[in-house]
């Protein structure tokens, strides 16, 4: 059974037990040195946002953020721009593959897959989902996305089918094959043009296993980047029962005004990835040192340096402290998306005292069927996150959720995503705890007003082309650069006019080839 930090484990590797160091004197030195970089980190967030600070930001009125944030003349369109010819009738062959890990890290691989088919001229079987394995569910692809919607939205950019077709041999129907493959991961566009499609030639059909990560991100091909945008914002559309049930929540939350929502990620999985272990009790960090053991590489852990450097999530009671310093009062109503808290009430009960209006999709929906699917809850929670006023992520570290609805928030009309510097609020949160509180709502202030908050800008190494798109799936009516110029307005029309011309080509070749054949 795959436990929920496997998606971590097989991201940033296994390893086997290292070789523990000695620490000695060098330990003392390192221990010594760390405790010295927190003092003068402390320090200087006293000389820079203490009370008598100097350092003067922009203040934000908080009612702002209630809106969508400054789009700068762009908006979305990830239509084609340039010559895109439709599918071919006759492809290579067919394309299957499986795609593991949870439910928004299935969500980019089925949007590579898409991009794989396109560029290898082949037919693409409705991508497997592992979703029994990770989430205990049976449902598959055809279980949370509406399959005719995906199929036909993406009709002008590859074929899908539902499954393998059957051939006939001797007398028996039987299933096409796949030649089994595992791609090299981030593979480049050159292995899917020679190794896979040269098996696929050969085989008729490919499957690719396990397919997460399996195709480079950042290509200097803004077509292929348009589609995968398609597929992300528009073909993949959740089942009729999900979004009602989803926009069922939504309405019983804005029926009292504005909420905003927030990926809570304080979990056992991703406190033992980070090694965030000393808030706890002795018992607690028992248990988050054997999971880690059991799950991730072994390695030396320094809190106080992974803490001084913002590498732990935030706590929830540091979540509150943050909105109050932005000037959100009680009233905020506020959804949380999270699996189940570590530690429990005790770390929920101060959030709670600053903010008593907490939902989630159970108290909201109120209904068994999403205590009872775990998959089912997971799709609603980002819906309701996509359509919240405002979305925070407290831990946008390797959380496929909260990077993809960071991206997804962006093509949506850059509605407001606050994203906390947690290095520069470290410092910030290390001196209150230490008893140093004047100038601290100040000092939060001008660290969280300091974002971008969801509006567009330049993706910057590590930050993902599925959190930020930008330029490549926006466009301006009067740019600069005449490569971000908005397509015409009937480019759907100009799409499938030329699908249904060629389609009449091959029809008409088709005849004309059978025509000559009977009278030769």
């Amino acid at each position: 059974m795959r436990r929920a930090g496997d998606a971590l484990r097989r991201r940033y590797g296994y390893r086997q037990p290292l070789k523990q160091l000695s620490w000695g004197v060098k330990g003392f030195i390192g221990r010594f040195s760390v405790s010295l970089i927190i003092l003068l980190i402390c320090s200087v967030f006293f000389l820079s946002f203490g009370p008598n600070s100097s350092n003067s930001r922009v203040e934000v009125n908080v009612d702002d953020l209630w809106g969508t944030a400054a789009s700068g003349d762009w908006r979305p369109s990830s239509a084609p721009r340039s010559d895109w010819p439709p599918p071919p009738l006759e492809g290579n062959g067919y394309l299957r593959v499986r795609c593991n890990g949870g439910l928004n890290q299935q969500r980019s691989a089925i949007c590579n897959a898409v991009l794989a088919a396109r560029i290898m001229n082949a037919t693409l079987v409705l991508p497997e989902l592992d979703a029994n394995a990770f989430w205990h569910d049976h449902s598959g692809f055809e279980g949370i996305y509406d399959v005719e919607h995906f199929i036909k939205s993406l009709r002008y950019d590859v074929r899908i089918v539902e499954k393998l077709p059957e051939i006939t041999k001797n007398g028996k129907n039987k299933k096409i094959k796949g030649y089994q493959l595992r791609p090299p991961r981030d593979a480049p566009i050159s292995w899917y043009l020679t190794e896979a499609l040269e098996k696929m030639k050969e085989h008729g059909a490919i499957y690719l296993t396990p397919f997460s990560h399996r195709l480079e991100e950042e290509i200097d091909n803004p077509e292929y980047q348009r589609l995968r945008c398609r597929v992300n914002y528009h073909a993949l559309r959740f089942k009729p029962h999900i979004m009602k049930l989803s926009n069922s929540v939504v309405s019983k939350l804005r029926a009292q005004g504005h909420f905003l929502a927030i990926h809570l990620r304080f979990e056992l999985d991703m406190l033992a990835f980070a090694g965030c272990y000393n808030i706890f009790t002795p018992e607690e960090q028992g248990i988050l040192k054997k999971y880690r053991a059991e799950n991730f590489k072994d390695k030396p852990l320094d809190y106080e340096q992974i803490r001084a450097n913002g590498k732990c999530p935030l706590t929830p009671e540091e979540v509150g402290l943050i909105f109050r310093a932005m000037g959100f009062d009680n009233s905020t109503r506020i959804y949380l998306a999270a699996g189940k808290i570590f530690g429990g009430e005790r770390y929920m009960k101060p959030f709670r005292a600053l903010f008593p209006q907490l939902e989630n999709h159970n108290t909201v929906a109120g209904t068994e069927e999403i205590a009872e699917n775990t998959l089912l809850g997971s799709a609603v929670d980002y819906m309701v996150c996509l359509l919240s006023d405002i979305f925070m992520p407290t831990y946008d570290g390797p959380s496929n959720f909260a990077n993809n609805l960071m991206g997804h928030r962006l093509y949506y009309g850059f509605r407001t995503t606050i994203t906390p510097d947690r290095k520069a609020l470290a410092p910030i949160f290390i001196a209150r705890e230490n008893g140093r509180t004047s100038g601290f709502e100040a000092a939060v202030r001008r660290v969280m007003f300091n974002s971008k908050l969801g509006g567009p800008h330049k993706r910057v190494h590590p930050e993902s082309f599925y959190t930020n798109s930008w330029p490549e799936c926006f466009c301006q009516t009067s740019p600069k650069n005449p490569g971000h110029k908005c397509p015409p307005e009937n480019v759907m029309e100009i799409l499938n006019s030329r699908m249904q011309s060629d389609e009449t080509d091959t029809a008409e070749s088709e005849v004309t080839s059978n025509f000559t054949s009977s009278i030769s």
